[in-house]
């Protein structure tokens, strides 16, 4: 099969293309011939270096993936030979065929293109499991997303003002913050506007009560106090930087929680689980058409670099997606 390597750590320019043989399916895994896979943030960190692969993962990237499923063991799923899926995986996406944990595939929603599916698994298993299961968002509550515009941010913003919450955004430009407007969400250029500022006046004082969080650093205490009291920040990456210097005495004061994770290294039972959820709560959103994902572009797999350079760049809103 065809797949993109990376030839050593660097920028995109060190994806290459090579052939590799196909992967063969255990217990419990199925072989997807994969027609589209999405292309994320921590693609583009393993490329670097900084991000390795967890034990007994592929070494290619690619973490998300739609495609038809053409071997292996099904005992136990609602899935046959032949069924076309999206899933999430531990690696391997960016190639003609990816080996998948069975319990880790959805069907594609009623009404969807491939290249529409493969972007939904990452973004929709991180943000249902932070922002509804860790940060605990509830209906009528308010949620800020830093990084708004980007796939992550745009599942929020949508997930969120669809379940019934006021949804609120950080985006770098005012062509980005109308992109968060139309999702329903409203949107803050954190270029020309202290966002802090805009959230206590916004909720009249009052602060929201979850934060997604994929920036961290500086932007730690400045969070706190965008909070309500007993508010969540849920950090689910570290663009800003892994240190940060806050004030404790807030925490206290107002009961507030500070906590994050990393999706990409849990256990295949946790990743079920979080299937079984988005398949009861958010897949009839999306085959209602309340959701969509927001597809900012599509490379072919030979391109790959350039899908890693416009999404370093910081030029999308929502998706990029490489068809084999």
């Amino acid at each position: 099969m065809r797949a993109i390597e990376i030839a050593e750590f660097g920028g995109p320019e060190v994806l290459r293309v090579v052939e590799r043989p196909t992967p063969q399916p255990g217990a419990g895994e199925v072989l997807v011939k994969v027609l589209a896979a999405g292309v994320n943030r921590p693609d583009a960190l393993q490329r670097a270096g900084t991000y390795p692969p967890p034990p007994g993962a592929s070494d290619l990237p690619g973490l998300e993936l739609a495609g038809e499923i053409v071997s292996g063991d099904l005992q136990g799923s609602e899935f046959k030979i032949g069924d076309q899926v999206c899933a999430l995986v531990t690696g391997g996406a960016y190639a003609e065929y990816c080996v998948v944990p069975v319990q880790q595939c959805l069907p594609i929603p009623a009404g969807f293109s491939l290249v529409e599916a493969a972007g939904l698994p990452e973004t929709f298993f991180t943000v249902w499991s932070n922002v509804f299961e860790r940060g605990a968002l509830t209906h009528g509550e308010t949620l800020l997303v830093h990084g708004g515009a980007s796939g992550i941010g745009t599942t929020a913003i949508q997930l969120a003002v669809a379940l019934g919450n006021t949804a609120y955004a950080t985006a770098g430009s005012d062509e980005r913050v109308e992109a968060i407007n139309r999702l329903g969400g409203i949107g803050i250029n954190y270029k020309t506007q202290a966002y802090e500022e805009v959230i206590k006046a916004k909720t009249g004082g009052r602060g929201v009560d979850v934060i997604l969080d994929m920036v961290a650093g500086d932007y730690i205490d400045r969070d706190l106090k965008c909070l309500a009291d007993d508010g969540r920040i849920v950090i689910i990456a570290l663009l800003g930087g892994a240190k940060a210097t806050i004030n404790c005495g807030e925490i206290l004061r107002r009961r507030l929680t500070v906590t994050g994770s990393t999706l990409r290294p849990r256990p295949v039972a946790f990743k079920a689980a979080l299937a079984r959820a988005l398949r009861e709560r958010v897949w009839p959103l999306l085959e209602s058409g309340q959701i969509r994902p927001v597809v900012h572009a599509t490379f072919p797999l030979e391109q790959a670099d350039r899908a890693h350079a416009m999404m370093e760049a910081g030029e999308q809103v929502g998706k990029i997606i490489l068809v084999p």
